[in-house]
């Protein structure tokens, strides 16, 4: 699927990454120029690391707003994708800033969690393959928040293993594409290192970074809203549910 429309996938989630690329290169840049910076009694300027501080914590709140975009967009143009439906950038503006709100509680909801369960790893395992399918659910069926919390577990429950094993190897695939892809772009940092200075660099690479990750996202948002197809097909037999729906369908008069 990412392959037939790399284009539309690869190009919704760079342009969603494009202020937090700018924004990570940014903090890079300011915090390392604090550091660099030396006064006359040859101290770090601590003033221009505070400012770097507070220019990178309104980044983090910038980058916060905008993770619906992040990762709504791609979840609902794969959605439409795989339902055989049109795409338009319209369309996933409008989809995701009908959801926002929803989005951002859940992704919100999934952090903290990660945080308060930092020595309880296999708790927070558990609870989020149980609700890894919720962003296709509300995209798909049209369901608020805690409804598609629920269902998300009712369709994973009973194929809890399964789901953890094929995400645990998407994980590792994003993690060696990523990797590799890094090594590529770092080859030509190390030639640009000559030709300008370090901390510039060191921007432009953080940048990079950002900008790879959103190359590679979409990899595993599709597969997970493959992956909720799937289990509706198992659990559901969704496919000859759309078949029927098809044949039923008038057909036009020639």
């Amino acid at each position: 699927m990412y392959r037939r429309h790399f284009l539309l996938f690869a190009g919704i989630s760079v342009i969603v990454s494009i202020p937090a690329a700018a924004l990570s290169g940014f903090s890079y840049y300011a915090l390392l120029g604090g550091l660099l910076t030396q006064t006359g009694t040859g101290q770090p300027d601590f003033g221009a690391i505070q400012s770097s501080l507070v220019g990178i914590g309104i980044g983090a709140l910038i980058n916060v707003a905008l993770t619906p975009f992040y990762y709504g967009a791609v979840t609902y143009a794969a959605c439409e994708s795989a339902l055989g439906r049109p795409v338009t950038a319209g369309g996933v503006i409008r989809a995701v800033l009908h959801r926002y709100f929803q989005l951002l509680g859940y992704w919100l909801l999934i952090g903290f969690m990660a945080f308060v369960l930092f020595c309880l790893i296999p708790l927070w395992m558990w609870i989020w393959v149980g609700w890894v399918v919720v962003m296709p659910v509300m995209f798909v069926e049209n369901v608020g928040l805690g409804a598609a919390m629920g269902r998300s577990w009712r369709l994973v429950r009973g194929s809890w293993w399964r789901t953890f094993l094929i995400l645990f190897l998407l994980v590792i695939i994003f993690s060696i594409v990523r990797a590799a892809l890094g090594a590529f772009f770092a080859l030509g940092f190390g030639l640009l290192q000559i030709v300008v200075s370090s901390v510039v660099v060191l921007w432009i690479s953080a940048a990079v970074g950002v900008i790879i990750d959103s190359l590679v996202n979409p990899v595993l948002q599709i597969a997970i809203v493959l992956i909720y197809f799937d289990l509706r097909v198992r659990r559901e037999a969704l496919d000859l549910f759309q078949l029927a729906q098809r044949v039923a369908a008038p057909q036009p008069v020639v």
